[in-house]
């Protein structure tokens, strides 16, 4: 019989990804549901792209619906101003700012061209050992800009997470011919996938796929792979981010960048470009079109084979158990592999510096 609990009431402590920092710099206020509330994202004169509790203490209006004056957001309903750090800056009807006017401020931070905002349940700010890493690729004129589509997908999030401990999907869902190895690696709040199998429409016909992919916390999550298009060897790097909107609801961004072939003319590379972001994005897809027809299941019945996933659930339980909480033995390293006949392993002792 499938068990199922209700998942947590609270969201996992982390850094979730907004999507490109640049379509919050519009100098206009951007609502987003998320969290299982409403939040208000905006770039004040500072420059830096603040998010607020959206909902306005005074009378309750949604200040996604204001404007952005100076370091402020407005709130359209009666005009109160509200800086970047959550307190009330102005009133224009009154002289006397309530000592309590403030809403929450949530931390945000830009990386890889990319907006980041911090939830944490028991309100800590982020450590300094979780900061984004960089990725040296997005800054570099070899490399194309990210491509990125967003879905919004009707499931807890831990049906995604899943999938980084499971090697049996890739052939049904993904065609994968033969996955030659499989390894997993836990370590504090990262988590890597190493995959390498045959793969004929990202690896090419005759070429392995090489996939290494990392959780940086609960929602954040890259891809490095190595295939091929046309019979030319493709070094991407894939995007793959969830902020939830409820428990039952997230929202899905998959992003795409890829190296462009050194040689080739402007036309032809960005042809080239846009051939592969659209095969990624279609196999994605295939992930997603599951998610949306499937239950949640406590306990899996699984085989030999199928990955680590109960040791990967254990892994994601951290973020949602308050820090004195987490067993000191989550933070060291633990790996898992599944060697099929690789002739040479990838060097899983450097895989979260690659």
């Amino acid at each position: 019989m499938i068990e199922a609990a209700e998942p947590p009431e609270r969201y996992a402590r982390g850094w979730h990804c907004l999507g490109l920092a640049a379509d919050y710099k519009d100098g206009k206020p951007h609502s987003l549901s998320i969290f299982g509330t409403r939040l208000v994202a905006f770039q004040g004169e500072s420059g830096k792209v603040h998010i607020l509790d959206a909902w306005c203490p005074h009378m309750g209006a949604d200040l996604g619906l204001g404007e952005v004056k100076g370091d402020s957001v407005v709130c359209r309903f009666h005009g109160w101003h509200w800086g970047g750090d959550g307190k009330c800056t102005e009133i224009p009807y009154c002289k006397r700012i309530p000592p309590k006017a403030r809403v929450r401020s949530w931390p945000t931070c830009e990386e890889n061209h990319l907006l980041f905002v911090w939830n944490d349940p028991e309100g800590a700010e982020p450590p300094a050992e979780q900061e984004i890493p960089r990725i040296t690729q997005a800054f570099s004129e070899e490399w194309s800009e990210w491509h990125i589509v967003k879905w919004d997908i009707g499931t807890n999030c831990r049906e995604l997470v899943d999938n980084q401990a499971d090697m049996s999907h890739f052939t049904p869902v993904h065609g994968s011919e033969n996955v030659v190895y499989f390894a997993n690696i836990f370590e504090g709040h990262k988590a890597t996938q190493v995959m390498v199998g045959k793969n004929e429409r990202l690896g090419g016909p005759n070429a392995y796929l090489t996939t290494i992919a990392t959780y940086f916390g609960p929602a954040y999550h890259i891809t490095h792979m190595f295939g091929e298009a046309q019979g030319v060897p493709i070094e991407s790097i894939l995007l793959n981010s969830h902020v939830p909107v409820d428990q039952n609801r997230f929202e899905l961004r998959f992003g795409v960048m890829v190296k462009k072939i050194p040689g080739m003319d402007d036309a032809a590379c960005n042809d080239m470009i846009k051939q592969y972001v659209d095969l990624t994005c279609k196999a994605f897809s295939e992930d997603v079109e599951i998610w949306h027809n499937k239950v949640r299941v406590d306990n899996p019945l699984l085989c030999e084979g199928d990955g680590p996933i109960l040791q990967l659930r254990e892994w994601y339980d951290q973020f949602y158990t308050d820090r004195d909480q987490i067993p000191a033995k989550r933070s060291e390293r633990r790996v898992v592999e599944i060697d099929q006949g690789l002739e040479q392993k990838p060097p899983l002792e450097h895989v979260f510096e690659s």
